[in-house]
């Protein structure tokens, strides 16, 4: 048996999904129960394809499962965020680096929807993501109708989105950055708050969304951020970049509500060790 196992399994008569997957795979019970908590394991429901978590549930003859295992992923453990503020139909959290935004389809279990539906025991809607190595503020719905007020907000771009980051490089003057990314519009703007004789401690502030938008953005523009390995050759242990305010309107009062990092997770150049870059 292979660290890592994909297998989609038609059931031929009725029978559990654990015993039909264990069967299958050569996967002990206990290792097929973990990775269906895991949410590693997906059944077609209708047009559907959802995450099947139940180890006794029923499967009938002629329905396809299919499980995407893992002991790396399984054994990792999910990294707890803070709560912010609840608001019962959606809450504020800060995200801390290695908590992903949402699941793979080997499992759940490290994102941010689950463990906070696990901790709340409500359920959960995701309305925007952070990078799994970035930190900071994230707002989640806990009902249909408040995913759809949040959702139209950042289609709307009504919902002002601030980050701090620490890049390679000197600016002298605000900018503006506009360059398309994935042939889609994008815009970022940019202004220095603190500098050293290396590096920059910029305010940044998104209009649009795009996939890895600030690093990309300021990579292309000469300024990548310490701590970048996609981007550029930084060396440097921890992506420097944080998500410090989120400005929406409140959609149980209407009312414009900001929300803030506490001031000692934000990226400082005083707080840096600095390793060659």
């Amino acid at each position: 048996m292979t660290d890592t196992l994909e297998q989609t399994i038609s059931c031929n008569e009725p029978a559990t999904a654990v015993d039909v997957l264990a069967l299958a795979t050569g996967l002990s019970k206990s290792k097929v129960k973990s990775a269906m908590t895991a949410g590693a394991v997906w059944i077609q429901k209708g047009t559907k394809t959802v995450r099947l978590r139940r180890a006794k549930s029923m499967l009938q003859s002629g329905e396809q499962i299919s499980i995407y295992y893992s002991d790396k992923i399984l054994s990792d453990t999910p990294i707890a965020p803070t709560l912010i503020v609840d608001n019962k139909n959606y809450s504020v959290w800060n995200k801390p680096v290695g908590l992903m935004s949402s699941g793979t389809r080997f499992g759940d279990h490290c994102a941010i929807n689950r463990v906070v539906q696990k901790m709340l025991d409500r359920p959960v809607f995701l309305v925007h993501r952070l990078d799994k190595f970035v930190k900071g503020v994230m707002v989640l719905a806990h009902s249909k109708r408040c995913a759809a007020v949040l959702s139209k907000q950042f289609q709307d771009r009504t919902i002002k989105k601030i980050y701090k980051a620490i890049v390679t490089g000197k600016l002298d003057s605000p900018v503006q950055i506009t360059e398309s990314l994935d042939g889609k519009d994008a815009n970022t703007r940019i202004a220095a708050i603190d500098h050293d004789d290396r590096y920059t401690l910029l305010q940044v502030e998104i209009l649009t969304g795009r996939k890895h938008q600030i690093r990309r953005h300021l990579a292309g523009i000469g300024l990548p951020i310490l701590g970048d390995r996609q981007y550029s050759d930084s060396r440097f242990p921890q992506l420097q970049l944080a998500s410090v305010s989120l400005a929406f309107y409140c959609p149980n009062t209407g009312e414009r509500v900001t929300f803030h990092l506490p001031k000692e997770d934000h990226p400082r150049l005083s707080d840096l060790r600095v390793t060659p870059d």
